[in-house]
């Protein structure tokens, strides 16, 4: 799972000590609702491999958490799922899937409740955390709704094809702007709707 924060000064001021932290939270808060949904929906597989859980630990990969805060771009362990535990597999991973970026756009919902500061960086941590991850492009959770969209054949076409390129995507898409370009007015316009 990718994740990025919104570029600020290079220097490590407070201000990006409070993002980074609240990244963390986010990011825990993200995977653990992943977790505890594909549990709730029958599926043993994330308790079994210790996923339901509020520690950070669980959730943090290093080398993504060490690019994290040198690149601004980093990811963390996906939740291990096995749809065939659940009653109706292509529902309810599009469940599972969603229960992640909606945890962190309601926590944004939330926080954007106190004015000040702290909150602040975490309801702008966790919309834009929220909203990236919707993209429905691979790694990202969009895209397993995408494919548990589309039909049976065309999902497993896609899916070969999103194995294989998917990261090279949104790297590319990270390097050139490109997904700053299009996520940076959809996520304005939802912060103006918070604030």
């Amino acid at each position: 799972m990718g994740y990025t924060i919104p570029k600020q000064s290079p220097e490590l001021n407070m201000e990006n000590i409070i993002a980074i932290i609240s990244l963390l939270i986010a990011v825990t808060i993200h995977e653990f609702s992943h977790a505890l949904a594909a549990d709730k929906l029958g599926d043993p597989t994330p308790r079994a491999y210790g996923r339901l859980s509020l520690n950070p630990l669980v959730h943090l990969d290093p080398l993504g958490t060490i690019m994290l805060i040198i690149a601004r771009f980093g990811w963390g362990k996906p939740v291990p799922i096995d749809p065939y535990n659940f009653k109706n597999p292509r529902r309810d991973e599009i469940i599972v899937s969603l229960a992640g970026p909606l945890s962190n756009l309601l926590l944004a919902l939330i926080f954007s409740r106190f004015p000040n500061l702290i909150a602040y960086i975490l309801t702008y941590t966790n919309l834009y955390l929220g909203i990236f991850n919707l993209f429905p492009i691979p790694p990202l959770d969009g895209s397993k709704v995408l494919l548990n969209l589309l039909p049976i054949d065309t999902s497993v076409r896609l899916q070969e094809a999103f194995e294989r390129y998917g990261f090279v995507l949104i790297a590319l898409l990270i390097v050139s702007g490109l997904l700053g370009q299009i996520l940076n007015p959809i996520f304005a316009f939802a912060l103006n709707l918070l604030y």
